[in-house]
């Protein structure tokens, strides 16, 4: 009998074309839900996932014959690794895939928050003509400072080679990165010097709200503030106290602490409504390292992946 996949989310169709070139039955349920991963996970020798699914030590404890697990783009605190690794089974990722496409997404967000592309473009489709309170502020001759110098972060980095700016970088687990284009810097340097700060860190619980209030009043230079990594490294509470008081500029956000939207509650909606009222907070729906061409990206990446691994 043939091993059986199971491809649990949307994925580019070279994923399943090629599963099944190599002799692989492949069930496809982008919309499977928990309850039924865990009724049927027991027949499958290989899972695909993105960021719907949480592969925890439940769902691994069904997973009689799982062999590996493929993540579609960057993140694997959506698996129980550690469980799944104790039981043999590989875990792996695409973050090569979808790097360019973070990166790009930075940078566009930054400069639409800096010169007030969207704020303005909005205020014109209103028969709003407001220039004075527009002007930009150019990003050439900036400090920016990047959290988290892995696939993104370095994506980020490499973009802004060409801007004429100063780039300070804090990893917690890497070292000796400095080059021609990046300064390595402890944290306290670059909240202290930044005048852009982006996040491209994982989240666990050790990054859990690993920016909050402490971390907003410890700015001196009233920053431009990204965050394309995940909603739940950033308190939104505090980043709205920190927008109220000043002690940041502006905030791109391309994720949220909740992204299940259409199920908010009333204060979940009301602070959505907070930060969509205002000229000065861009929020885009996860869609940074979704392009076209990491789409495809990712799959090939991790189809090479999984090849090696294995020897298909």
């Amino acid at each position: 009998m043939k091993s059986k996949i199971l491809i649990t989310a949307k994925a580019h169709p070279i994923l399943q074309e090629e599963f099944l070139s190599l002799g692989f039955d492949v069930d496809v349920n982008e919309k499977i839900s928990y309850q039924e991963l865990l009724q049927c996970v027991h027949i499958y020798s290989g899972l695909i996932i993105t960021t719907r699914l949480q592969i925890d030590a439940q769902v691994l404890k069904n997973a009689d014959q799982l062999k590996w697990i493929g993540r579609l783009g960057s993140g694997m605190e959506i698996i129980d690794v550690e469980f799944a690794e104790k039981k043999g089974i590989q875990c792996f990722s695409s973050p090569e895939g979808n790097r360019d496409a973070v990166g790009e997404q930075a940078i566009g967000m930054l400069l639409s928050l800096m010169h007030n592309i969207a704020k303005s473009s909005k205020e014109v489709c209103e028969e709003k003509w407001i220039r004075d309170e527009n002007r930009g502020t150019e990003l050439g001759g900036k400090t920016v400072g990047i959290i988290g110098l892995g696939n993104t972060g370095s994506a980020f980095a490499k973009r802004l080679s060409c801007f004429d700016v100063r780039v300070l970088a804090y990893d917690k687990y890497k070292s000796g990165f400095s080059g021609e284009h990046i300064i390595e810097s402890s944290l306290q340097e670059l909240v202290l010097e930044s005048d852009v700060i982006s996040l491209h860190i994982p989240l666990n619980e050790e990054t859990h709200h690993f920016v909050n209030s402490a971390f907003f009043k410890s700015l001196k230079r009233q920053p431009y503030f990204l965050n394309l990594s995940r909603g739940g490294v950033v308190n939104t509470m505090a980043l709205i106290d920190a927008l109220d008081n000043g002690w940041i500029r502006a905030a791109g956000l391309d994720v949220l602490e909740n992204e299940d939207i259409t199920h908010y509650t009333l204060e979940e909606k009301s602070i959505l409504r907070n930060l969509c009222n205002r000229g000065n907070v861009l929020i885009t729906p996860h869609i940074g390292g979704y392009s076209h061409e990491s789409f495809l990206r990712m799959a090939t990446v991790l189809l090479n992946k999984l090849k090696t691994a294995f020897q298909w």
